[in-house]
């Protein structure tokens, strides 16, 4: 009996697309109002990291203004004060993450499951505890500069940050198109250097530059995290026929160069 045809088989993101790009901000100041303008003009969405401890702070967006400013992006923890955490016995290290969480989700009305290490602060110790504590991935301030899916979401390093030749980073984001490879432009900062540097007009031209490409899935961290371990639970047949999706969202695959969405709960034969 011959054996069956061996496919080809790759993970794609929504739509069948191979790139994704994702923002990343951090502390909440009133600058992030401008900055999520600039995301919304440009079908450009962003994970906004905030510490609801400090929120009364006249510099910072206020927690009541939280569910309209950023709606159709993500809120993630950023420690309710923002102490430099790998200095802190884990139980306060707990309690910034839980009570930050907490007081998030008593605002959103939602889950709030993702960080932004304050300070760039963590250690593996820190890495350990945090599944326990409902998050399911957190950002580093060390970058790649290159477009690679992350090894470990707990230690998740983004392409660059918006002072890092963020324009040409770009340009070499938008020329990417071997298929057969995940590319991931993650940029990371804080509003609030936009008018320090007077550089408002780079993230004007990278958002347009980058904004309505058909190759491209514009996503928050959460939804990039949450796709991929949908994607992972895929179950193929061992002749790679067949998959079964037992999720509720769709996943999208590219077999021997074919694209197919396999709905939440369906099977599909290629």
């Amino acid at each position: 009996m011959l054996s069956p045809a061996l496919h080809n088989i790759y993970t794609c993101f929504p739509g069948g697309k191979h790139k994704v790009l994702t923002m990343s901000y951090d502390d909440g100041r009133e600058e992030d109002r401008r900055l999520v303008d600039i995301f919304n003009k440009n079908g450009i969405k962003g994970t906004f990291n905030l510490n609801s401890g400090r929120a009364s702070d006249p510099q910072r967006v206020p927690v009541s203004e939280y569910k309209s400013l950023y709606a159709g992006h993500e809120i993630a923890c950023h420690t309710y004060t923002h102490p430099t955490i790998s200095r802190a016995p884990l139980e306060q290290v707990a309690r910034q993450v839980l009570q930050d969480r907490y007081e998030l989700e008593n605002i959103l009305g939602e889950p709030v499951r993702g960080l932004a290490y304050p300070n760039g602060s963590y250690s593996k110790e820190i890495m350990t505890l945090l599944p326990a504590l409902g998050i399911k991935y957190a950002r580093v301030v060390p970058t790649t500069g290159d477009y690679g899916m992350p090894e470990d979401f707990l230690e998740w390093r983004g392409t660059c940050h918006h002072n890092q030749g963020l324009i040409e980073k770009g340009k070499k984001f938008l020329d990417m198109h071997k298929t057969q490879y995940l590319y991931m432009m993650y940029v990371w900062g804080h509003s609030f250097e936009f008018p320090i540097y007077d550089n408002w007009d780079v993230m004007e031209e990278f958002c347009a530059m980058m904004s309505g490409k058909e190759d491209i899935w514009y996503a928050t961290n959460i939804e990039i995290v949450d796709y991929m371990e949908a994607a992972a639970r895929l179950q193929f047949t061992a002749a790679g026929d067949m998959v079964y999706n037992p999720n509720a969202m769709a996943v999208w695959l590219e077999v021997d160069g074919k694209k197919y969405e396999v709905p939440g709960g369906a099977k599909v034969v290629f």
